[in-house]
């Protein structure tokens, strides 16, 4: 009997597209986690009064922190320029600045990790003809790319947003926050359903199919979630935390008198702390009513009982963020409760969207939901 070297060779089975699939759905969902990570390193960095420190957007040579005494003195020369030094942080010195710059620093060096996360995978990827359409792929490289193309339009969104600070003010733009905000927000909830079709390709069964009223519930629901979220920008970019800060009531009153103070009255809605509160409050109540829909239409026999594991989910994750909110008003935004309130949003956002995606995966060949 005869032997040849190919008889001990080790070759690994190529993947199945299941697998591959699965390979990719992975990657995306890691993907996913540095964004959420991302955002709450963003809030704190908001909080803690450090985002102005950097006034220069060097894309590549930004990546190096200062090595030198010379340089520290320099962009400490250009952070004592605007209102926000002569303002709040007048006779600060080097060390003192040292401790905000870290925290841009890294939230923008997180930023470019996460950009190099996506990039060298996706084009691994789709050398290897992972995301090929006839591969069996349900993700596909134009999608991915457009993903990527909109993470690049965000880091020019958030310069857009640290750059309006640097003129006659001492924070950003509200409008800029909540447009940089919202753009993180829209790109990791597409990276996450991108994700779930991959990982969840299967449909659900156990269900009788009459199910189109729970679905759009839950579609309404994310659209809440994502305005609450732009309203929750608002708050923080006019430091309407600060106050009104009993609960329910704001200063005794169910509706605060100076609330439509200002003129022309729309103005309130992106001008006014105390309205932008309130109406953040009145989001809140209503994301809480649209999930009291859904847990009432969870009773239902037609629905599957991993859907209404997924009901309760978003449940538990709504108590959650309404706790996180009311302990954050109520103490005065302390940094580490603001942060988890921000995070709780976009916990109660995934499970939204995976409750969404499984109402997709459920109504799998009944007209009407798709």
């Amino acid at each position: 009997m005869t032997y040849t070297a190919t008889s001990f060779s080790l070759r690994r089975r190529p993947l199945t597209a299941r697998g591959r699939d699965r390979a990719v759905g992975v990657w995306l969902l890691s993907v996913g986690l540095m964004i959420f990570a991302t955002v709450i390193l963003g809030g704190i960095t908001r909080l803690s009064g450090s985002g102005l420190s950097i006034m220069e957007w060097k894309p590549l040579m930004g990546t190096l922190p200062p090595t030198s005494t010379a340089e520290w003195n320099r962009i400490f020369g250009l952070y004592q320029q605007i209102a926000q030094y002569k303002h709040i942080n007048a006779g600060m010195t080097l060390p003192g600045f040292q401790n905000i710059f870290w925290w841009e620093y890294s939230h923008r060096l997180w930023d470019r990790i996460i950009g190099l996360v996506f990039l060298v995978p996706f084009l691994w990827f789709l050398f290897r003809g992972y995301l090929r359409r006839g591969s069996g792929s349900r993700v596909g490289a134009p999608r991915l790319a457009a993903i990527f193309a909109l993470g690049a339009l965000e880091g020019f969104l958030g310069w857009y947003m640290v750059s309006s600070g640097f003129e006659d003010r001492d924070s950003v733009s509200q409008y800029r926050l909540v447009l940089h905000l919202i753009m993180a927000v829209f790109i990791y909830a597409l990276i996450l359903w991108s994700a779930f079709d991959l990982l969840q390709p299967d449909r659900i069964a156990g269900h009788r199919g009459r199910i189109r009223g729970a679905a759009n519930n839950t579609r309404l629901l994310v659209v809440l979630i994502f305005c609450e979220m732009a309203l929750g920008g608002l708050v923080a970019g006019l430091h309407g935390g600060l106050v009104y800060n009993d609960f329910p009531f704001m200063n005794g009153a169910w509706i605060a008198p100076d609330l439509w103070s200002m003129s022309p009255w729309w103005v309130n809605i992106t001008e006014n702390p105390g309205c932008a509160q309130f109406l953040h409050r009145i989001g809140a109540g209503l994301v809480t009513l649209t999930v009291i829909a859904l847990a009432i239409r969870a009773t239902s026999p037609d629905l599957a009982g991993v859907l209404r594991a997924r009901i309760l989910l978003v449940g538990l994750g709504l108590v959650i963020q309404v706790t996180l909110g009311i302990l954050t008003l109520r103490l005065l935004v302390p940094l580490p409760l603001a942060a988890a309130h921000q995070g709780g949003a976009l916990l109660l956002l995934s499970l939204t969207l995976f409750l969404m995606h499984g109402f997709k995966r459920a109504a799998a060949g009944y007209n009407g939901i798709t």
